[in-house]
C-alpha cells in the first residue's frame, strides 16, 4: 500500500501511513499545507526505495550512525560536538580529508593531540561502529602529527611529603591517585560501596573510556582511607571534594606549606606508570593496572629514558657467594 496523506480528526497537520516494499511506515509530515505534504511524502518514498536498491550506505545520515553508536552504549565523549557539526551529512560523503578539515575547522589553533581527539577519534568511531552493523563501508582518516612531551611524574617521596602537609581526606586522594593510577575525576568520585579494606580493593569507574576496573589497595593507602573512615555514609564520596576544581586550592596550598614543587593531579597517574615501568613492570601490565586504553599508549606516553647513567651496574647487581666464585673458578680452569 503506498503512501497516503490524512488528517486527525479535529487536527490541521496532514500525516501518512502506508508501506514501502514491505515495510510499514506512519508520521507526521509536519505541516497542514497538502502541496508540501504531498511532496514530503515522494521525499521519503524516494528515499526508502534508493535505499532498498543502493543499499543502506546510500541513505545513511551521521545522526542516524551517531544514534545507533549512543544504543551501543559506547563512549559518549566529544560526541555531541561532532553530531553538531555532522547533523545530516551523509555518511557516505564523510571522507578522511572531510574529516581532517572538520577538525581544522572546529580546533583553528589547536595542536594535533587535540584535533585528534575531539574530533577523529568520535567520528570515526560512529562511522565505525555504523560499518560493523553493515549500513556502511569503515573510515580510516590520517592523525594529525603529535608531539609528545616527556611529562613530569610525581615520585613516592613527593607523595609523601605532601600527604604530611595536607588535611586527612586530600592526603588520602593524593595517596590513591599515586598507588593506583586513578585519572582525578575517577578519585573524587569514588563511593564508600566501592571500597573493600578488608579485601584491600576498589572499584575505579573509568570516567574516560566508560569502563570499570578493580584496584588492589596497598598497605600504605590502606592506613591513609582508614584515616579518614569515620566520616563514612553509604553513598557519599571517600574523599568528600565534589568536584576537582573545590580541591585544586587545598592541593596548592599543601604543596605551598610543604615546600616541594607544585605538581598537579594527573602527575599521580604519571608517578603510577612511570614509577612501575622503572621497576620493571612491562607496559601490557601496567595499562591493565591502571586502566589505560593500550600499552602502546602507555610505552609512548611514559616509557621515556631514565636519565640515570649508571643503570648498566643492574647488570651486575646478583649478590656473589663464595660458591659462586668457586663454581666459576672450577669452570675456568677445566676450559683452561
Amino acid at each position: 500500500m503506498p503512501l497516503t496523506l490524512y488528517k486527525r480528526p479535529g487536527g490541521k497537520i496532514y500525516h501518512y501511513r502506508g508501506s514501502i516494499n514491505g515495510q510499514r511506515l506512519r508520521g507526521s509530515t509536519g505541516t497542514a499545507k497538502k502541496a508540501i505534504a504531498e511532496r514530503f511524502i515522494s521525499q521519503l518514498e524516494e528515499k526508502h526505495w534508493k535505499g532498498d536498491f543502493d543499499g543502506p550506505e546510500a541513505i545513511l545520515r551521521f545522526s542516524d550512525a551517531a544514534a545507533h553508536y549512543r544504543l551501543a552504549e559506547r563512549s559518549h565523549r566529544f560526541l555531541s560536538m561532532v553530531e553538531d557539526y555532522w547533523k545530516d551529512t551523509l555518511v557516505k560523503s564523510i571522507t578522511s580529508g572531510a574529516v581532517r578539515k572538520a577538525a581544522m575547522a572546529l580546533y583553528p589553533k589547536a595542536t594535533g593531540a587535540t584535533r585528534n581527539r575531539h574530533v577523529i577519534v568520535p567520528t570515526q568511531a560512529v562511522i565505525n561502529h555504523a560499518a560493523s552493523l553493515d549500513l556502511c563501508s569503515p573510515l580510516k582518516v590520517e592523525r594529525f602529527p603529535e608531539n609528545y612531551k616527556i611529562k613530569t611524574p610525581v615520585t613516592w617521596e613527593w607523595v609523601q611529603a605532601f600527604m604530611a602537609a595536607s588535611n586527612p581526606h586530600l592526603a588520602a586522594l593524593c595517596c590513591f591517585m599515586f598507588l593506583t593510577g586513578a585519572r582525578v575525576s575517577e578519585a573524587i568520585n569514588l563511593r564508600w560501596e566501592d571500597v573493600d579494606l578488608v579485601k584491600r580493593r576498589a572499584k575505579i569507574r573509568q570516567t574516560k573510556i566508560g569502563d570499570e576496573r578493580n584496584a588492589h589497595l596497598p598497605a600504605a593507602l590502606i592506613a591513609a582511607i582508614a584515616n579518614i573512615e569515620s566520616d563514612r555514609e553509604r553513598g557519599s564520596k571517600v574523599f568528600k571534594y565534589s568536584t576537582r576544581s573545590t580541591a585544586n586550592p587545598q592541593w596548592m596550598k599543601a604543596c605551598k606549606r610543604a615546600g616541594i614543587p607544585f605538581y598537579s593531579f594527573h602527575c599521580c597517574r604519571h608517578g603510577f606508570a612511570t614509577s612501575l615501568l622503572h621497576k620493571g613492570v612491562d607496559p601490557i601490565t601496567v595499562s591493565k593496572l591502571g586502566g589505560w586504553k593500550s600499552a602502546q599508549h602507555v610505552f609512548e606516553t611514559y616509557g621515556h629514558a631514565m636519565s640515570d647513567d649508571t643503570l648498566a651496574d643492574r647488570l651486575t647487581d646478583t649478590p656473589v657467594t663464595p660458591g659462586a666464585v668457586a663454581s666459576m673458578q672450577t669452570i675456568g680452569k677445566t676450559k683452561g
